[in-house]
């Protein structure tokens, strides 16, 4: 087998090959992005594969389950592709001669079996990806001793919060060096032809043997007997060769280079070893399984199904690896006349492969500025890769989960009245940008906002598609409601999708209208739900829950208050006065195009004055400690303030735009309407009166939620080392809460609030994330471009003291450039070669085969920086390519 080197024969990739696959691909020319790793890393113990009756989706569907059970809504496996509609799936198997069971998907914990929520127990990393996915590489550590899936169990069983997490690292099964680093490099030489190189590099001291099993398979839709969707496609093997045929699909061939067996299966449940129930298939889809570990009888001798795999077993020296080079093609349409011809991998392979690298690193080249260091050019590279590694196919016809498939049971009759029954027009059918393949495999709404930001960076036309799709009438609830995420579609996201959409707009060159009168359009709608269903009392005040902040507060802002009343957030009514400055933003970009907008900007103007003054008429900022707290009114009108400083009291800064003369010029309607209400109504001038000149010399206004005597006052505690500023960007909670923990007593019970730096100890949302201390990308990100908000207004004219207490005065700017580095500054190698998020795990920190391997965490340690939660969650994470390419512009 010949090693592909790592070195092109050209001098050079062909000009911008990559923007003109995008190109392509937009204007609907060519398909590039038809194909790609829309496989999911996870797919048992989702709320879709969940038939319970009380919705418990881990231990319905437990991973020792998903090897044996046909999936009803989408596939999972190891560095995986498909096409956009999965109807087909390829993935890496593998085993090393010691595991109970074939390496086919990730391990982990669910929430029921974690000390800290669900958690993968395996080490993988997304290296590399184009927008297109015309280059991918993957890269998985897999032990060369039995995994300890038992082992793991028990200790993380026996832990409880207090703990750390038990993780793979920790049982030393690495520390011998005795691993296979496996790497699998993708390189597309048409839309639908795909070059694999698998290479498996033996780490350890001793010759080891790992079996190789690339598998290709048919997603199931024929067994659940829905009326004329029985038809079955065919997998056939021969030689070192698979090949498939679909209706729809057509041809498709999996070749591989070298000697290798095909396996057959079909892709179906095991009923006899699951329920001892005789089966659809004497082969189902296990049979691979257990031929290999167990040498069994369960493949097909026909060398047919619906699943199949090329096993490959190689014989690797100490040091040494081995490399196997697969095509995968689709190679005609339907119908199928005749066998595929035979696959080149030979010079045309390696002419793909070396092309697309050097392609790959020509695009990149021209996203990431050259004064960025190599250490945040390989930050920057690789949180992209994850973020286009975590597209994926998601399906879901919520009106047929709740009614079951005329094949299987029916659901339990609770079914129609509990999870997601509200949401019977839901259907998805989609490729979707995930927050985290294995531990969130399926969208969230606030998530996939922030992820198009960064996803603009690379693939507008994309990222633009994504804003709009949870918009169109098959995601966005009739009454306006975006819906949250797969648990709880009808739980509250906070309101960032228009802000996403500006952000999006402004990056791809602030020139599609049209984009932004869709959105416009769907979001006044959604608006509208806001005002109508979480402003309880009229007045312009919002609750909406936990808003994404999960246990951010004293107790559960989803569920019913401890005592009667309302719970007035500050978040909430932040996140609406933003809402309303974003709808105008777009309105007033809208209206120099087509004037019937221009009532649509004085109404999110006036509409913005209101929620902004409402905030401190009906007591949310306390102007003693200069702050903005939650709430509580009780039903006999006492309020109660909950005085926990956290983010929620920092986000009300994130409410800010100017109104420049030009705007003001081109769009006298709306100098008037302000001019009226300045007049008329002098109460709102606090939150729209501010004025100065701007860098044209001409009148600017601000509109903020934050006026310029609060904004210094609050921005104080912002700065400040002993509450939120770390030195890795700022805390979510007060360090102040530390020593002196919020504490209030309602309806007969304490409920508390601490300083927590790392994982929580609150039973709240299952104590999977914590909002009480650790630093999190997304709000760190909009406060950060807040402040470049304000600087825009008040110039180098406004300075603050950063850290509060130093004595080192700083302008607006210059603090929002400290704060980005401080953030980039977790990833990037410190000045004794640590990256914080690795923490005190030794092998990441100085291993050479580890350390520049990057993962993306879901929030950070307040106080060390250290990585925590979803361990790939490069969602919103991967706003850190944002930073980078904006600090270092």
């Amino acid at each position: 087998m010949q090693v592909i080197s790592d070195r092109s024969p050209s001098d050079a990739p062909a000009p911008d090959a990559e923007r003109t696959r995008l190109a392509r691909a937009d204007a609907g020319e060519q398909d590039w992005r038809a194909w790609g790793p829309y496989l999911s890393e996870r797919a048992w113990g989702t709320v879709r594969e969940d038939y319970s009756e009380h919705g418990t989706a881990w231990d319905y569907f437990p991973h020792d389950h998903a090897r044996s059970r046909a999936y009803r809504w989408n596939e999972d496996g190891m560095a995986g592709v498909c096409d956009d509609r999965q109807t087909f799936c390829f993935a890496l198997a593998l085993w090393n001669g010691a595991d109970p069971i074939l390496k086919e998907r990730m391990f982990g914990l669910g929430g029921d079996g974690g000390n800290h929520g669900e958690d993968v127990k395996e080490y993988w990393w997304y290296e590399d990806s184009t927008p297109t996915h015309s280059y991918m590489r993957w890269r998985y550590h897999y032990p060369q001793a039995a995994f300890p899936y038992d082992e793991l169990v028990a200790v993380n069983a026996l832990r409880g919060r207090d703990d750390t997490e038990y993780e793979l690292v920790d049982t030393g099964i690495f520390d011998d060096d005795r691993y296979w680093a496996v790497t699998v490099d993708y390189a597309k030489a048409s839309p639908t032809d795909m070059c694999v190189v698998v290479t498996v590099a033996n780490r350890g001291d001793r010759a080891a043997t790992l079996h190789v099993l690339p598998t290709l398979w048919f997603r199931n839709t024929w067994a659940w007997g829905l009326p004329g969707a029985d038809r079955m496609p065919r997998l056939t093997g021969e030689g070192a060769r698979l090949v498939g045929e679909h209706w729809v699909l057509g041809q498709l061939l999996l070749e591989g280079d070298g000697a290798p067996t095909p396996l057959l299966c079909d892709n179906e449940t095991n009923a006899e070893r699951l329920w001892g129930l005789p089966g659809r298939s004497r082969y189902p889809k296990d049979g691979i399984n257990d031929h290999v570990v167990d040498g069994a009888d369960t493949v097909n001798p026909a060398r047919e199904g619906t699943k199949g795999a090329l096993h490959y077993v190689l014989d690797v020296p100490a040091g040494g690896q081995r490399q196997i080079r697969l095509r995968l093609t689709r190679t005609a349409p339907p119908p199928v006349t005749g066998p595929p011809p035979a696959a080149d991998l030979g010079a045309g392979f390696d002419a793909v492969v070396w092309a697309r690298r050097a392609e790959a690193n020509h695009f990149f080249a021209g996203v990431i500025p050259a004064s960025a260091t190599p250490d945040e050019a390989l930050v920057a590279r690789q949180a992209i890769a994850g973020l286009l590694w975590g597209k994926q196919f998601y399906h879901f016809d919520v009106k047929r989960w709740l009614e079951g498939d005329p094949a299987s049971s029916a659901p339990p009759p609770g079914r129609r009245h509990g999870r997601n029954s509200q949401w019977w027009h839901m259907t998805s059918f989609d490729v979707i940008s995930m927050p985290d393949p294995w531990e969130y495999p399926w969208y969230a709404a606030w998530d996939l906002a922030f992820h198009c930001v960064s996803l603009a960076r690379v693939d507008p036309g994309f990222a633009k598609a994504q804003l709009l799709l949870l918009l169109r009438e098959w995601y966005l609830h009739p009454n306006g409601q975006i819906p949250a995420y797969e648990w709880a579609f009808g739980d509250v996201n906070p309101p960032v999708h228009a802000w996403a959409a500006l952000k999006v707009f402004e990056i791809d060159g602030s020139r599609d209208h049209e984009f932004l009168a869709r959105v416009m359009h769907k979001l006044l709608l959604n608006f509208t739900w806001w005002v109508n269903r979480k402003d309880v009392g009229g007045n312009n005040v919002f609750e909406g829950g936990f808003l994404g902040l999960d246990n951010v507060g004293p107790f559960d802002r989803s569920a019913a208050l401890p005592v009667a009343g309302v719970l007035e957030q500050s978040d909430g009514t932040g996140w609406m006065a933003m809402y309303a400055l974003n709808l105008l933003d777009i309105a007033i970009i809208l209206a120099e195009h087509d004037r019937t907008w221009v009532d649509t900007a004085t109404k999110f103007f006036e509409h913005f004055a209101y929620i902004a003054a409402a905030a401190y008429e009906q007591g949310l900022w306390d102007d003693e400690d200069a702050f903005f707290y939650d709430v509580l009114r009780l039903a006999d009108g006492t309020k109660v303030p909950l005085k926990v400083r956290s983010v929620v009291g920092l986000l009300p800064l994130a409410a800010v735009t100017r109104l420049t003369a030009r705007t003001l010029h081109r769009l006298p309607e709306l100098g008037a309407r302000l001019r009226w209400l300045l007049v008329h109504r002098p109460e709102y001038a606090g939150v729209i009166g501010a004025r100065r000149l701007g860098p044209d010399g001409r009148q600017q206004r601000l509109l903020s939620m934050v006026g310029p005597e609060q904004l210094v006052r609050l921005l104080a505690r912002m700065l400040d080392t002993d509450e939120f500023l770390s030195e890795y960007g700022l805390r979510t909670l007060s360090r102040a809460h530390l020593a002196e923990p919020f504490s209030v007593a309602l309806g007969g019970q304490e409920f508390r609030v601490g300083y927590e730096p790392a994982e929580s100890t609150s039973g709240l949302f299952g104590g999977n994330s914590n909002w009480r201390g650790p630093i999190w990308m997304p709000t760190n990100f909009l406060l950060v471009s807040a402040l470049r908000d304000y600087a825009a207004f008040y110039g180098d004219d406004l300075q603050i003291e950063y850290p509060t207490r130093s004595g080192v005065k700083r302008t607006l700017n210059e603090i929002a450039d400290d704060l980005s580095a401080r953030l980039i500054s977790l990833f990037t190698r410190d000045s004794w070669g640590r990256r914080p998020i690795y923490g005190a795990a030794q092998l990441f920190q100085t291993h050479p085969d580890w350390r520049d391997l990057l993962c993306f965490p879901e929030y950070f340690h307040g106080d060390n920086g250290a990585g925590l939660g979803a361990w790939h969650q490069t969602g919103w994470t991967a706003l850190v390519a944002d930073l980078i390419l904006t600090l270092r512009r």
